[in-house]
């Protein structure tokens, strides 16, 4: 590991742990192979938990490195990285989606089929209606992207919900964060289009507006 590669200390730098980003998070110290990482309290992960930390690599792309937390002390984190970092074009963290049609699969229970709130090309958000979920359960997720359709194993990382009860007693509202389980390139690659080529016909629409 390059320590000149590494922002200063105070710096903030991006950090992913289980397929949610933190943008807040600031480096105490580096040195050789480790570092000490400060996060909101709430954010901590547990040792032994892979994270991959981004910077910025003028002019158009980000280092990533992938690491391993040793160890916490409150809101501090103790990492060790692992081999070196990785130069990637700004293109490969593109994230955006939503409304788009989402099926969860799941051994021994009812297809379900919601909306997606937002994607990536490891992670989703999604909307569900009147399920039983908790965190930790193991799915098969399949999104349709326009005409393709991408199909993802995936665990439940996060999950909220919530019962209408305006005006009257509503259903139960769910929404779910998901890492996809496997790396699939070519799924992760028509998710990256679809992600860019929305954005080119958004901002074409509002330039027309």
């Amino acid at each position: 590991m390059s320590r000149r590669t590494l922002p200063a200390d105070g710096s903030y730098i991006e950090m992913t742990a289980y397929g949610e980003t933190l943008s807040n998070v600031r480096i105490v110290h580096a040195d050789g192979t480790d570092a000490t990482l400060s996060l909101a309290l709430a954010d901590v992960p547990g040792a032994g938990t892979p994270v991959t930390l981004r910077w910025a690599a003028p002019p158009r792309g980000r280092y990533a490195q992938d690491a391993a937390v040793v160890g916490t002390d409150g809101n501090r984190v103790a990492i060790r990285f692992s081999g070196e970092p990785s130069l990637v074009q700004a293109r490969s963290f593109v994230r955006g989606g939503g409304g788009e049609a989402i099926v969860m699969v799941r051994p021994e229970e009812e297809d379900t089929i919601g909306y997606v709130h937002d994607l990536s090309e490891r992670a989703v958000r999604a909307h569900f209606t009147d399920i039983h979920l908790l965190p930790g359960t193991e799915m098969l997720l399949r999104i349709q992207l326009d005409e393709a359709v991408v199909e993802f194993p995936a665990t439940a990382f996060k999950v909220s919900s919530m019962r209408q009860r305006l005006p009257t007693r509503g259903p139960l509202s769910v929404e779910m964060v998901a890492v996809f389980d496997a790396k699939d390139d070519y799924a992760a690659k028509i998710v990256r289009r679809y992600i860019m080529r929305q954005q080119l016909l958004s901002r074409s629409r509002g330039a027309l507006a």
